[in-house]
């Protein structure tokens, strides 16, 4: 697409994108599959776009604090109160050290990153099958795990945090949920269900708000152009991705630990397939 398509975004395009985003930043489906699905659709795919979609994600983040700001008060207060080591220090830890994989993709394959966006929806359905299948297998296998014995789950550990980590760093492809992945990561490393969300939750504050910054960086460095997007399909894609955020983060807490990942799973076969055949037959 060109600049003039991205120029020619409407309020209620950004309203679309914006819900869109903050719906499926939380739920297990890939904001970023569905943001390309739903760029394609609109005729708003651009390689320029990279901003206004850091910008919806940013949004989701401060619908992440919202919602989980007891949780993350609590951290703050346990960490910078006392000099002792205690479980708010190590959960911090924890966060810190799940972000460093997701931190090296960041910094050293930035770029190559960015090109798996705007280059048609084959991977966008492929990656959402791959979602599909992680959030089934993870969902059987912890029923088969309780089944067995109901303390059978643990909290977050090093290894734990480690390895969710890297689900993280793999989910920058678009389609492939970060939440999807991190959370049934987790699952799947045995923690209890009533943390792994949470963890997932808060463990992409600080890459994202990190992402943010770089990119207001570039913007006022002159290293890359401001969106010709506009001020106000911006400022309506934020708030709609903030407050539908604000209610898919409290509903995705409720999810996991009720299980219910399945109903996700089927929904991401139909939509990647619904990607994958766009990609070929959609455009034609």
């Amino acid at each position: 697409m060109t600049l003039n398509l991205l120029i020619a975004m409407s309020w209620l395009e950004a309203l679309i994108l914006g819900v869109v985003q903050g719906l499926t930043e939380f739920l297990p489906v890939s904001s970023s599959g569905h943001l390309e699905i739903g760029q394609a659709l609109l005729g708003t795919a651009s390689e320029e776009n990279l901003t206004f979609t850091v910008l919806l994600h940013v949004a989701t983040v401060l619908s992440t604090i919202v919602v989980l700001r007891r949780e993350i008060g609590q951290l703050l207060a346990g960490t910078f109160t006392t000099v002792k080591w205690n479980e708010d220090k190590q959960y911090v830890a924890l966060l810190l050290l799940s972000c460093i994989p997701v931190f090296i993709v960041g910094v050293f394959f930035k770029d190559e990153v960015e090109q798996f966006f705007g280059n048609g929806l084959l991977l966008v359905g492929i990656c959402l099958l791959v979602t599909a299948f992680l959030l089934a297998l993870s969902e059987y296998l912890t029923k088969r795990r309780m089944s067995v014995a109901q303390d059978a789950t643990h909290e977050v550990g090093w290894k734990d945090a480690l390895i969710i980590g890297c689900a993280q760093a793999v989910a920058v492809l678009p389609g492939l949920s970060r939440s999807g992945s991190t959370i049934a990561t987790g699952l799947l490393c045995g923690v209890k269900k009533e943390r792994v969300a949470r963890f997932s939750f808060l463990m992409v504050l600080i890459p994202v708000l990190g992402d943010a910054f770089l990119e207001t960086l570039d913007l006022l460095t002159g290293k890359v152009t401001a969106p010709a997007i506009g001020w106000l399909p911006m400022t309506i894609g934020f708030l709609a991705a903030f407050i539908t955020g604000c209610a898919a983060c409290r509903w995705m807490l409720d999810i996991v630990r009720k299980q219910k990942l399945i109903y996700f799973s089927l929904y991401c076969v139909v939509a990647g397939g619904f990607a994958i055949i766009y990609h070929f037959v959609g455009q034609g």
